[in-house]
């Protein structure tokens, strides 16, 4: 184990000013994104679905009925997480939660960082689960739901080491657990997609992979942080390093979105 009991910060009141600033533009930027994909995609649907048992007279027996239950618009979908970012930096921006924000990064923990992306990573994965064909909405529910368990294991590795002489890696590979479930069950609907025109097509391809990448970067950002790895012996680069690595996730797979699907035509 390596030995941890606080998080080594080199910034004075200038440098919390400066990482003050970075946040209330990156609020700009995914605002600005978020806007601009509400105004210019078109009325690009894919529908939630339900498929229950339902007793058919004719066979005597109990059979799935498959069932639409709402045409989502993609465009506000994924609109959804830009506003999300927009709103979470914005907040921490702002007098009062801003010096909340300061006093937990002193800590080397940011609780605001870790439930912003519990909802806005979540809805990431349904925008993709989506793009590959998972339409069924207790899926959807759940593959959200695990995803959100993810992120929330890194605020618990984060919450957890402020106690420990050492750096317990648990809550971590709990969260690298729960985190791969999502992409084993989309790599499922990837495989077993059809050939030919049948297949999805190229654009989602890319977006699994960039995706998956950027996510697993957050993860290895994490471990660079208590390996106090180089600049990573200063956590406010680790977290200059989170709020870019958002910025480029979630800016990937809305433009990508957009090309693929959602362009006017």
């Amino acid at each position: 184990m390596d030995k941890v009991k606080k998080p080594v910060l080199q910034a004075d009141a200038a440098g919390f000013r400066k990482l003050r600033i970075f946040n209330f533009v990156m609020a700009i930027f995914h605002a600005s994104q978020g806007f601009l994909m509400l105004y210019l995609s078109n009325d690009f649907t894919l529908p939630i679905t339900t498929s229950f048992l339902e007793f058919d007279p004719v066979l005597q027996k109990l059979l799935p009925s498959p069932e639409v239950v709402y045409d989502v618009r993609f465009g506000p979908l994924v609109a959804s997480f830009l506003f999300l970012s927009a709103l979470a930096h914005f907040l921490i921006s702002i007098p009062g939660i801003y010096q909340w924000y300061v006093k937990n990064i002193k800590k080397g923990i940011n609780p605001a960082r870790w439930v912003e992306y519990s909802f806005s990573s979540s809805i990431m994965i349904v925008v993709i689960a989506m793009l590959f064909g998972m339409y069924d909405m207790p899926s959807l529910i759940l593959i959200f739901s695990v995803n959100a368990m993810m992120i929330l294991f890194g605020w618990m590795m984060e919450l957890y080491n402020q106690y420990t002489d050492k750096v317990r890696w648990t809550p971590f590979w709990f969260g690298v657990i729960a985190g791969i479930i999502p992409w084993i069950v989309i790599l499922i609907y990837l495989m077993g997609s059809g050939d030919g025109d049948a297949k999805p097509p190229t654009f989602v391809y890319w977006i699994f992979g960039t995706i998956f990448v950027t996510f697993n970067i957050f993860a290895i950002n994490q471990v660079l942080q208590y390996k106090k790895v180089g600049k990573w012996k200063n956590y406010i680069h680790g977290e200059y390093v989170y709020i870019i690595l958002s910025l480029v996730a979630k800016s990937l797979l809305a433009w990508q979105v957009f090309a693929g699907t959602l362009r006017p035509v």
